[in-house]
């Protein structure tokens, strides 16, 4: 059901994120406005929301006439002033360039009523970079979504109300999602700080030469019985937007210089466009990659080495945001069930495994020469002390 508090939503940027969120929207019974600078983009609107409808109906979720009946509720638009009166919510999907989002929010904060919540869909810059723009500071939020996913993140700024993060919490739930709320910034949020580095100890172990694609990807799919590992993941997501996520400035140090050989390492694909499945060919070919095949779950080699430094990679992220506070472990579990549909988080990973097997694996990850120690020592040093039972646990 839509809440009281909003009626009428409006999508900056017509891409997949504001074609899909915008269809959700309407789905329960929202009005939706789609804005787009670029008439091109909108007249793809209609045919790109019945594809992403073409799937929740497949998914058994509504039926067709619920999505035509949709559809029927969202306008597209190229000039917001024209709108603006009648906007209770705002959610912006532009490019992830930090001038170009200041300048955007500058803009929507002069354009729509004090009134109006305006909100950020980025998933690489913090509400802090951005909010400082806006007079509205106690109306504005970063509203994520997870495309595929019913996992939506929302984090307040240094001046968002609690009011605010009420309003968004109650709107996530009116649209059949998963409100996450983090405690406060982080890069990432919860979901992404995780899966982040797990695709990232997937290419290191490659760039290395560890490991193959097929090799990261089976030994994560037999382990934690999932269709699909962390190379078809970013065939999924398309590499040049794992490439584009890489070359950004980097928060954190980079003391083995795996920023330059990541970039080497995906350039190729890049230049021979080669970007995963919407091109038909990434890591895997597509419509029928391999790893979709009987004959790809048959491994020649002892798998257990590659599993062990993605399954400790993925527990050391989560120690590490419960470690700054950013939310507690079942919190942290649960942002990781609902977005993957896998059965456990890592913290009931860490559990099942034991402290003793998780010390090991981590100490054997000193003689990797694609390992940060320091950020080994970190986790160690936590999960010694709380013997797998973090001090962060509300």
């Amino acid at each position: 059901m839509k809440i009281p508090e909003i009626n009428t939503v409006c999508y900056i940027g017509a891409g997949s994120m504001g074609c899909y969120n915008s269809l959700l929207a309407a789905l329960v019974g929202y009005r939706v406005a789609l804005y787009d600078i670029s008439q091109e983009t909108l007249d793809q609107v209609n045919d790109r929301q019945r594809q992403f409808g073409d799937s929740i109906v497949a998914a058994g979720l509504c039926r067709q006439e619920n999505i035509d009946q949709a559809l029927t509720l969202v306008t597209l638009h190229r000039d917001l002033e024209s709108i603006a009166d009648s906007i209770d919510l705002v959610s912006e999907s532009i490019t992830e360039e930090l001038d170009i989002k200041r300048d955007t929010h500058a803009h929507l904060d002069r354009v729509f009523p004090a009134e109006t919540i305006i909100t950020t869909n980025t998933s690489a810059l913090l509400v802090s970079e951005i909010e400082d723009v806006l007079e509205r500071g106690d109306r504005f939020a970063a509203l994520h979504s997870h495309l595929g996913s019913t996992l939506v993140d929302i984090v307040g700024g240094p001046r968002t109300s609690s009011e605010t993060i009420s309003i968004l919490r109650r709107y996530v739930l009116s649209l059949n999602c998963v409100p996450m709320l983090s405690k406060k910034e982080n890069p990432g949020y919860i979901f992404n700080a995780m899966f982040g580095p797990l695709l990232s100890k997937g290419l290191k172990l490659v760039i290395e030469g560890v490991a193959t694609p097929e090799e990261v990807d089976l030994a994560w799919m037999l382990n934690r019985s999932t269709p699909i590992g962390p190379f078809g993941l970013m065939d999924y997501l398309g590499l040049n937007v794992i490439r584009d996520g890489w070359a950004r400035e980097r928060r954190e140090p980079d003391p083995l210089g795996f920023q330059a050989k990541i970039l080497q390492f995906l350039s190729p694909f890049i230049e021979q466009n080669t970007l995963g499945l919407k091109t038909g060919k990434g890591f895997y070919n597509y419509p029928k990659p391999s790893y979709q095949q009987p004959e790809f779950y048959q491994p020649k080699i002892d798998l257990s080495p590659i599993y062990n430094s993605l399954v400790s990679e993925l527990i050391l992220a989560a120690i590490l945001i419960a470690e700054k506070q950013v939310a507690a472990p079942e919190t942290i579990d649960l942002a990781w069930t609902v977005a993957t549909s896998l059965d456990k988080g890592p913290f009931e990973i860490l559990q099942e495994m034991g402290a003793d097997q998780f010390m090991g694996i981590l100490q054997s990850q000193f003689e990797q020469p694609f390992c940060d120690p320091s950020a080994v020592a970190i986790a160690a040093k936590q999960v010694a002390e709380d013997h797998l039972n973090p001090r962060v646990n509300s």
